[in-house]
Parts: C-alpha cells; sequence; structure tokens
C-alpha cells in the first residue's frame, strides 16, 4: 500500500497536530480499501525456520509498566528526547538513531503511542535550540479492517491489513548537515480500546506469537542499517501492564520472554501503587528478566521510599513530576521538568547495557580459566568455541554470538544432557512452585519427618512409573547416586532370599564373604559414581585412565539391537548369538511397532536368546563372585551410543532372572518419564522390576532429585530390631522440597491431555513426534550408517572407520558446527549424534529440525 502522503514535510517550529493527522489517514483508508487486495491473513504460524536472532550491538530496552495508564509512553518519550535532543554539548555531535517500537496497540486510530512519540518530540524539537537537524517518521504496519474506517468488526474479514501508513517530519537545525533521526513504529493495530487479546478476538485479526517476535527481530535488524552502533538506541514499549495478555492471549512477560531484554519498569505512585509495582516486579524476575531502573510518578504519596527499601537499592527508583491532569495541557512544560530525570535514567540504562555486554564478552576467557568441564578435553576448545548461554526460554538457549553481538535462539537438541523437558510454559509454571516452595520450606531435613511436596511427590511416582509393582519411594539427588541405592537394596534382596543374610548377622569377624556381582550388558551406563561404575561393562568411561580403582564387577553380555538402516528396521545379532538355523525374516521388521509385539516370545529368536542366556550364566564361575543383581537400561542404552537393544531380548533375561529369584534393576535415569514416549520404559518391555531408578526429566530438568522404588519386598529385606539392619545411606538434601515440588509438577504437567497435546491413546502414548518418512530417507543417506528413532530420541550414526569412529572421535565436528549455525545445538557421542526434544514438542518443531538435518547431510557427504 502506498504512503499517506508523498510526504509530510514540517517546516522548523512547525507542529504535527494529531486530529489532523487522524482525519488524513481515515480519509485516505476509506478511499483505498475498496482497491485494496484481500487482508492478508495471520494463520497458525509455525515454529520459525531460521532462529530468531536480536542484535545487542546496540540498547534494546523493553518499556513496561505493573498496569495500564502509568505513563510507558511518556517514558519512551522522555527517553528519545535525552538521546536526540540533549543540549548539554557544545560541539555538534555525530547523527543519532533512536527507534520506537510498539508491537501491540488498541484504540487505534483514536489512541496511537508511536504518534504520541513523533509528535511530541517534533514539538519539543521545535522548543529547543538544537544544533543538529532532526528528521523523525511514524510507521503503522499492520492494523485490522475495522481499525482503518467504520466496518462492524461483525462485518470484517479474518485477518490484518499491510497498512503501512507513513509520516515525516524535519525541524531544522542551527548548523544543518546530517540529521538525527527518530522512527517510530507501530507493528499491529486494533480499533477497541480493550486488552489486545480481546480487541483481536472482536476484529478477527489473531497474531500469533511467533509473528510479533519475528516482526520484532526484522525492525531491529533493519532498523539501523549503515549507522553507527555507538550512536543508535530502541525501546519497545508494552501494552498494558507486564501480565496484560497479548494479541493470542499469551501474558506479555512471557510472549516478549524469548528475547530477554532488559527491562524498566513504570511503577505506580498512588495509593495501592507499591503492592502492584512489586507484584509487577517480581513477575518479571521469576520470568528471568533483568529489571535495571523502576520509574514512578509523584502522588505526593513518597511511594518511591518503600521500593527503593524492598528492592534494597539494587534496582534504582526514579522519580518523575506529577503529570498534568488537563487533557489540553501539550505537556511540553513537564517534559521541561522532568529532563533531568530521564537525563539520569538514560545514563542508567547506558551503563547497565555497557556492563552487560562487557559480561558477555569477557565470559568465554574466563570460563577458559575457572572450569573443569565434565566430559571435555580442555586442549581441544578454543576460546572462540565456547558456547555463552544467556537463558533459556523453553526448548531454546539465548545464544550469545561474541562475534557479531547477536543473541540467538539454539533448539537445545541435547536436552541438557538429557534432563529438559518443560515447554515456555510449564517453565515458567515450575519457577513459580520451586519459589512457593523455597519461601515455604527452604530445606527441611526427611527422615522420620513429613512434608506436603515429598509426600505428593512419592504417591504421584507409585501412581505413575511405579503402578501395579512398586510400593516405596525413596529420594536422593541425582541417577548416579539412584543406582547406588538400587545396588545396595537388590544385594541384601538377594541375600535375604537366598538365605545368607542371618548367616552374615551372626558372623562379627573380618573376613571377606563370596563377593556379589552383576548381571548387565555391554555397552551400558550408569553413572560416574565407583560403585555405578562397578556396575558397569568396560568402557571408555571405566579405563584405568578415568577409573583406576575398576574392575568391573559382574557378567556383561553381549545385546542384539535393532535399528533403521535403507528405511527398514534391522535386527543385529552379536557372534555369540548368530545362529545358522535364523531365517531372513528374523532379523528385520516391517515397522518398528512389530518389533515390541508381544507375539515375538513365541519366535524362533526367544528360545535362542532363552538358550543363550542360561548357557552363559551356567559357564560362569562361582570363583568370580555371585550373581546376585540384574541391571539394565530398558531399551535403549544412551550414553552407550543410542543403541537400541532387541524389547525381546531383555524380556527374556529379565524372566529368566526371576526364576532364579535375582532381584533385576532397572535404570530409567534416561529412559523415563516419556522419553522414549511412554511414562516408563517398562511398558515398552511389557515387564516389571524389582527396583528402578528415576530422576533427570522426572523435574523436568530444573532441579536435581532422583528416586530409587522398591517393592515391598525389597523394603521388607531391610526391616529388623536393630538399626544396623536397615539402609544406611542418605544425603543431607533428601527429598529436597523445592525438587520434589518441580516433580509433581513436572509429572502431573506431562501425562494431561490438556496441557500436553502430544499426548494420545487415551494418554497411555506420546503421538510420533519424528516425520516417519523423513527419517527414513535419512536412514537411507549415504552418510548415514544406522538410525533410531523412539519417542523423543532421534539418533544417527555416521559412517565411519578407524579413528573417525568410536566415543573419542572428532568426526562429526563439522556437522555439528554447521547444525549450530542452523541454530540446532547439539553434542555428539563420538560419530553418533542425536536429536532429543521433551514430551511436549511440537512435531512441527521435529520436522524443521529434520529439514536442517538433512539439510546438513548432504553438505556433509560432498566434503568427505
Amino acid at each position: 500500500m502506498f504512503p499517506l502522503s508523498s510526504l509530510l514535510h514540517f517546516p522548523h517550529r512547525s507542529h504535527h497536530r494529531r486530529h489532523h493527522h487522524h482525519h488524513l489517514l481515515l480519509l485516505f483508508l476509506r478511499r483505498t480499501l475498496s482497491t485494496t487486495a484481500a487482508a492478508s491473513t495471520i494463520p497458525q504460524s509455525p515454529p520459525p525456520s531460521t532462529p530468531l536472532q536480536i542484535p545487542l550491538s546496540f540498547p534494546t530496552y523493553l518499556i513496561c509498566s505493573s498496569n495500564t495508564s502509568l505513563g510507558k509512553t511518556l517514558v519512551s518519550t522522555g527517553l528519545a528526547a535525552s538521546f536526540l535532543l540533549s543540549t548539554h554539548s557544545h560541539s555538534l555531535l555525530p547523527p543519532k538513531k533512536f527507534l520506537y517500537l510498539k508491537p501491540v496497540q488498541t484504540g487505534f486510530p483514536s489512541d496511537s503511542d508511536s504518534r504520541f512519540v513523533f509528535s511530541k518530540l517534533n514539538s519539543l524539537a521545535g522548543r529547543r535550540t538544537i544544533r543538529r537537524s532532526f528528521l523523525s517518521f511514524d510507521h503503522v504496519l499492520k492494523a485490522s479492517r475495522s481499525a482503518v474506517g467504520d466496518v462492524p468488526s461483525e462485518e470484517c474479514e479474518p485477518g490484518m491489513l499491510d497498512l503501512g501508513s507513513y509520516s515525516e517530519c524535519r525541524v531544522v537545525g542551527e548548523e544543518g548537515g546530517e540529521a538525527s533521526e527518530l522512527v517510530c513504529k507501530t507493528l499491529f493495530a486494533w480499533r477497541d480500546a480493550v486488552s489486545p487479546h480481546l480487541a483481536a478476538e472482536r476484529e478477527k485479526g489473531t497474531v500469533e506469537d511467533s509473528t510479533v517476535l519475528e516482526n520484532l527481530q526484522r525492525c531491529l535488524e533493519r532498523g539501523f542499517e549503515g549507522w553507527d552502533n555507538s550512536n543508535v538506541f530502541s525501546v519497545i514499549e508494552t501494552a498494558g501492564g507486564v501480565a496484560s495478555p497479548g494479541p493470542s492471549g499469551t501474558l506479555q512477560c512471557d510472549l516478549y520472554r524469548p528475547l530477554r531484554l532488559p527491562a524498566i519498569l513504570v511503577g505506580d505512585g498512588r495509593l495501592g501503587g507499591i503492592s502492584g509495582t512489586i507484584s509487577a516486579y517480581e513477575t518479571l524476575k521469576l520470568r528471568g528478566y533483568d529489571v535495571v531502573a523502576v520509574v514512578v510518578e509523584d502522588h505526593g504519596l513518597v511511594n518511591e521510599v518503600p521500593l527503593a527499601s524492598y528492592l534494597r537499592k539494587r534496582v534504582p527508583v526514579l522519580v518523575l513530576p506529577s503529570i498534568p491532569q488537563d487533557l489540553s495541557d501539550d505537556l511540553m512544560e513537564w517534559f521541561e521538568d522532568a529532563c533531568g530525570v530521564f537525563d539520569s535514567l538514560f545514563k542508567i540504562m547506558l551503563s547497565a547495557y555497557s556492563e552487560r555486554i562487557k559480561r558477555l564478552h569477557d565470559m568465554p576467557k574466563k570460563a577458559g580459566e575457572v572450569f573443569w568441564w565434565p566430559f571435555t578435553q580442555h586442549k581441544l576448545v578454543s576460546e572462540e568455541a565456547v558456547t555463552v548461554i544467556d537463558s533459556r526460554c523453553g526448548e531454546n538457549f539465548a545464544v550469545f554470538k561474541v562475534n557479531n553481538d547477536v543473541m540467538t535462539q539454539q533448539f537445545d537438541a541435547c536436552a541438557s544432557w538429557w534432563t529438559q523437558g518443560p515447554d515456555a510454559t510449564l517453565q515458567t509454571e515450575l519457577a513459580r512452585e520451586m519459589g512457593y516452595s523455597a519461601a515455604r520450606f527452604g530445606h527441611v531435613m526427611f527422615p522420620e519427618n513429613v512434608y506436603e511436596p515429598a509426600l505428593e511427590c512419592a504417591e504421584l511416582l507409585l501412581e505413575g512409573v511405579g503402578k501395579g509393582w512398586a510400593s516405596r519411594t525413596y529420594f536422593s539427588d541425582n541417577g548416579s547416586t539412584a543406582i547406588e541405592i538400587a545396588l545396595k537394596m537388590a544385594f541384601r534382596k538377594f541375600t535375604f532370599d537366598h538365605g545368607t543374610l542371618s548367616d552374615l548377622l551372626n558372623d562379627d569377624s573380618t573376613q571377606r564373604h563370596s563377593q556379589l556381582m552383576v548381571l548387565a550388558l555391554n555397552g551400558s551406563y550408569h553413572g560416574d559414581t565407583l560403585g555405578a561404575m562397578e556396575a558397569q561393562a568396560p568402557s571408555s568411561y571405566t579405563g584405568f585412565l578415568q577409573q583406576p580403582w575398576y574392575t568391573g564387577r559382574g557378567l556383561f553380555l553381549d545385546p542384539p539391537t535393532v535399528f533403521l538402516c535403507n528405511n527398514k528396521w534391522n535386527l543385529s545379532l552379536p557372534e555369540g548369538l548368530q545362529s545358522h538355523s535364523l531365517k531372513y525374516g528374523n532379523t528385520w521388521f516391517s515397522s518398528r511397532s512389530e518389533v515390541f509385539h508381544l507375539s515375538r516370545d513365541k519366535s524362533d529368536i526367544a528360545e535362542i536368546y532363552s538358550s543363550h542366556i542360561a548357557h552363559t550364566l551356567a559357564q560362569y564361575p562361582e570363583s568370580k563372585g555371585i550373581i546376585g543383581a540384574l541391571i539394565l537400561e530398558p531399551v535403549i542404552q544412551a550414553a552407550g551410543g543410542m543403541h537400541m537393544v532387541d524389547p525381546l531380548f531383555q524380556r527374556v533375561l529379565v524372566n529368566h532372572c526371576r526364576n532364579e529369584n535375582i532381584p533385576v534393576i532397572f535404570d530409567e535415569v534416561f529412559t523415563g518419564f516419556w522419553r522414549l514416549g511412554t511414562e516408563t520404559a517398562a511398558e515398552l518391555l511389557n515387564c516389571v522390576p524389582d527396583i528402578a531408578c528415576f530422576a533427570k526429566l522426572m523435574t523436568g530438568g530444573t532441579i536435581p532429585l532422583a528416586a530409587t522404588l522398591a517393592t515391598s519386598a525389597v523394603f521388607d529385606s531391610f526391616l529388623g530390631d536393630s538399626k544396623l539392619k536397615a539402609l544406611l545411606h542418605g544425603h543431607s538434601y533428601s527429598a529436597h522440597a523445592m525438587g520434589c515440588t518441580a516433580a509433581a509438577k513436572s509429572i502431573k504437567w506431562f501425562k494431561d491431555p490438556q496441557l500436553n497435546r502430544n499426548i494420545a491413546s487415551g494418554g497411555r502414548l506420546l503421538r510420533e513426534l519424528w516425520d516417519e518418512k523423513m527419517v527414513g530417507e535419512i536412514s537411507s543417506h549415504p552418510a548415514v550408517q544406522r538410525v533410531v528413532v523412539l519417542g523423543t530420541l532421534c539418533a544417527l550414526e555416521l559412517r565411519a572407520e578407524g579413528s573417525n569412529a568410536g566415543y573419542g572421535s572428532l568426526y562429526a565436528s563439522s556437522l555439528l558446527k554447521q547444525l549450530r549455525e542452523d541454530g540446532i545445538f547439539t553434542r555428539p557421542l563420538g560419530n553418533v549424534i542425536y536429536f532429543m526434544c521433551g514430551p511436549c514438542t511440537s512435531p512441527e518443531v521435529c520436522r524443521q529440525l529434520l529439514i536442517k538435518l538433512r539439510r546438513r547431510l548432504d553438505e556433509f557427504s560432498q566434503i568427505r
């Protein structure tokens, strides 16, 4: 649509009149609506195909308030005047540019905050003696149809018009030259002067959050092209209060959270305003915002004093003069009176910006000097390779790019070492619930005590992942210690069942008894504490360089695995299981569901598995120890390379141990809580353990907590008259109230179909998150050896040989670098790379990840 006028030029000291502009705008819109093409609608927007990027090479601030009509636009105007119209310097300064963005405007066109800033700055420029010329613009980009003319909202077609209205004004300075600029933009406007979500609904002009953020990004990227970043400044002004809904219904404090811009909070100086201002401040802090300053109008109640006391002078509180109530007042005198306050506020904002940028730039170097990162060879990590994570919002990191001062979004495809699952909404809910728990309990000790978060969490665990088999919950702090506890439980249960416990209790000698061993699988991993490492097979994690005490106290079987290759599910048998009697049809499957089908229990391969297990255990010499427990990662061996173990093999193994009265431990630290598409991987195996360990996703990954669940029989083996017979194990932070609160919230949220749209099959399964056709194509890619996809996991092994294969391989480094440029943060297991989403992740997000992966695989194979 063409501009409102070719050029609205205003000579020096001539002021733009709001009512005249409004009249011209309405006339123009009514005249052109009849010839305008149909409005572009705003559909349910998919996730962006390119990561959101916000430039930080110049200051950008969010202007928000504790309620509506408190003066946000006055503050924006005052800051613009302080930046552009300063008269403190006698020399002609370089031209400056100020960008004012109003993403959401209601009450349009009779009310327009961008037009207010535009007209007031021109008036102020006309009143002052300015040396450099001043050029200002006001744009309105999109508006609902009812906002651009007298069209009843019920008669409007849905969507938003590409309005493109444009006004310009120039005030000539004393010395001429290149002009400083004010650019005001309203991104989306509606007619009704009500909350944006209500106006958007009434006027059939809903705008999705992603659309608002993408438009903001474009405005910030393009707004300062060709300008020296040291001479630019930007503010984004919200609508209403911090918790007022945006056009989609999302609260604005949540809508703008992915940007995590520092905020100026306009507080309330009226009676009752202290409470409202503190509530708004806490709302912002709860979501991870940095509040740089609080500004309040002077109403004679000295609200700034208790506010400053509450904030403990961490955040400055500035007081503006009382605003004239006379509607005919042009506010020029008020702006002059408030000039000193705005100058002070502006200096605070500049200082906070400089300090933030310096911190972000210094972090990689400082990290390399003071951190000892886990699983990291520091000689291979340059300062440039350090990822600076500014925050997390749902599934995305906000990553600061030091080389170009950009904050970009990266999807956390590692799920932060498999812990993360919440979307942005659940993240906020968890923060609030944990804050409540911390305020209510802090930390209280657990033995022989009860408090609500621990009790609720334990009950939810027993009704959920432990339903039908577990009766007791033992809390600890992480997955590895949960495994240590499970081993203690299992060995006690074994000695109890096999009649040796009473002998041990009566034997006070120091003589060492027969050593108890575990039955486990090669490729297993159960944590990094010494006991947990003893229960896993030899690997890169257990070698002499890592654990000189390691002996590997167990019998470790080679498991058969299942994977997708050339769009076909294949069964790979280890050497000890290969048999000439197997038919070709036994080693591949038409679908993944066939792999898990119980009809396989009567197949030839089931008999082969059973015979192989029985024969191997019979050959195990007692001189090495007695098998006192079976420990398994059900279905997926994660750290071992993202291998899918044949569920039939694991089921046969569990049944064999049941017959031999050997306690069964499921290590579900990785697999639990919907990671594999069911609440517990035991559902996939169709068998239950005696003991199971959970952590990671149990709390949504927000705080450490682990749980070891056990049957009544396991618990009973620790009962007795002596305390020495009890389980003498514990942690200072056992059943920490914040962790239990987070776990209870996450457990309920993930399985609630009203909150998690991925829940299907009557609440038993997640819907398929990874596009089956695309996964099949990737499995047929020449650069790919195998693919495993299940639940929230999609993993692939790159074809590699020699030193390019295995855990120590750097073969995938170039591919990972390209994926990070695409907005995907992932960390490999050697030449195995994986994407991991959360139980709430949209399948469309997963599809976008696969599209980028497939494109980068093509490039990767060309350079190899």
